[in-house]
């Protein structure tokens, strides 16, 4: 069967901290389905794997430099539909988003939506996807009200925590809902009431190691590792103030910080003001393949997420399945889908966010008996391997987007 052009709409892309979208399309493309990236920004190819960089052509790119094409196309539109830039201004953009950021981007997504509806009806596309339910899904919306063509989208972490001010809408109108941990699942549907059947639930495909992994000492300094963006969902300063706590208890360790982002100064500052600059090394941001040598080389994995003040949080981080796959023991939080695979006492210790006694508690039982930790990373490993299988879940992913999607006419054999 050979299924219509579906767009794909993003922010940027490809993304070096997105990888699973990059794979997700990659799929749907050996699949069978015909898949076009639009990307609402420019180019951010800094940190992207070869692969990536030698797909990142083809790309229909708008940022900046397009703005004088988005300034035409609204007058087309609105020329061809006369009166529909205001109506779609007062019931799209005149929302109350979530964050400034947030309203700078559905602004931005809002006007690039008319320049995107060109673009699709000009590359006959018949179907809208955005991979995040915010800004891209925003301009998918605009396009699908001015051309008539369907769209869908998914919904993963901050782009629905806290829910922006067209979520329930944009779930309403969009042909279907993919969503990647049980959690959004229920989450979803309280948000939007009687939409529950149009969610899918399709866990990431991740291509894990089948047979990579480390000593697993858990020897005088015990190894911790944590791994992200430094942002506001990810509990650093949790994770900083439960080392000086194992400090001050006397708990030999070291811990590998890795990541970078804007609060990087602040978990710096942070590290000093607890004097644990010599037991705390913050590399900076890593390449995979320098990653995977700390997945094999440490004993064990704390991910501290946290839920912010606004509602933002993590869906299921994805170095949580990684270190897994290396048998790598795993201390989390319970925050969203994260219990759905660090499942108390059976593949990992959960902690309750936000409290660092509790997570130095977590990091020193698991560190006491190194077989029941080796037990549990196994369980893990075993769970991850099914639940995110890549063949799976993209046989998954593509017959949700096959059962909605009619072939070309003259084209259903």
């Amino acid at each position: 069967m050979n299924l219509p052009t579906t767009a794909y709409v993003l922010l940027w892309y490809p993304l070096s901290s997105e990888t699973f979208i990059f794979r997700e399309v990659q799929s749907l493309r050996r699949q069978g389905l015909h898949v076009q990236v639009y990307s609402l920004y420019g180019k951010k190819l800094k940190n992207c794997s070869p692969e990536m960089l030698d797909f990142s052509h083809g790309v229909r790119r708008m940022g900046m430099f397009a703005l004088p094409l988005i300034i035409r196309d609204l007058f087309y539109w609105n020329k061809r539909r006369p009166g529909c830039l205001k109506a779609l201004f007062k019931e799209i953009a005149l929302r109350r988003w979530c964050s400034l950021e947030v309203t700078g981007e559905s602004l931005w997504a809002f006007f690039a939506g008319f320049r995107l509806a060109r673009l699709l009806e000009r590359d006959k596309v018949a179907h809208i996807h955005s991979p995040w339910a915010g800004g891209p899904a925003t301009a998918a919306w605009v396009a699908s009200r001015l051309t008539g063509i369907p769209f869908s989208m998914a919904g993963r972490a901050g782009d629905i925590y806290p829910p922006d001010g067209a979520l329930r809408e944009k779930i309403h109108e969009s042909l279907f809902v993919r969503v990647n941990n049980r959690a959004n699942v229920d989450y979803l549907s309280s948000v939007a009431p009687g939409q529950a059947a149009k969610i899918h639930l399709v866990y990431n495909s991740l291509t894990l190691r089948e047979n990579g992994e480390g000593p697993l000492d858990m020897a005088p300094p015990v190894k911790l590792l944590a791994v992200g963006r430094f942002a506001r969902t990810k509990g650093f300063d949790v994770l900083l103030r439960a080392c000086k706590i194992l400090k001050d208890q006397g708990f030999a360790f070291r811990l590998t910080l890795v990541g970078s982002g804007f609060q990087g100064p602040r978990l710096k500052r942070l590290r000093r003001r607890l004097e644990l600059e010599d037991l705390v090394d913050m590399p900076g941001f890593l390449s995979h393949d320098r990653l995977t040598s700390l997945l094999k080389s440490h004993d064990m994995l704390v991910v501290p997420s946290v839920v912010h003040s606004s509602g933002d949080r993590d869906g299921i981080p994805n170095v949580i399945m990684e270190a897994l796959s290396y048998r790598l023991p795993v201390v989390a939080t319970d925050v969203c889908g994260i219990p759905e695979v660090v499942r108390h006492g059976e593949t990992g210790l959960v902690a309750p966010q936000k409290d660092a006694l509790a997570l130095a508690r977590a990091i020193t039982d698991m560190a006491s008996n190194r077989d029941r930790a080796l037990a549990m990373a196994a369980k893990g490993r075993e769970l991850v391997r099914t639940m995110f299988d890549p063949e799976a879940n993209a046989i998954k992913l593509f017959e949700v987007f096959s059962r909605h999607l009619q072939p070309p006419a003259g084209d259903k054999a």
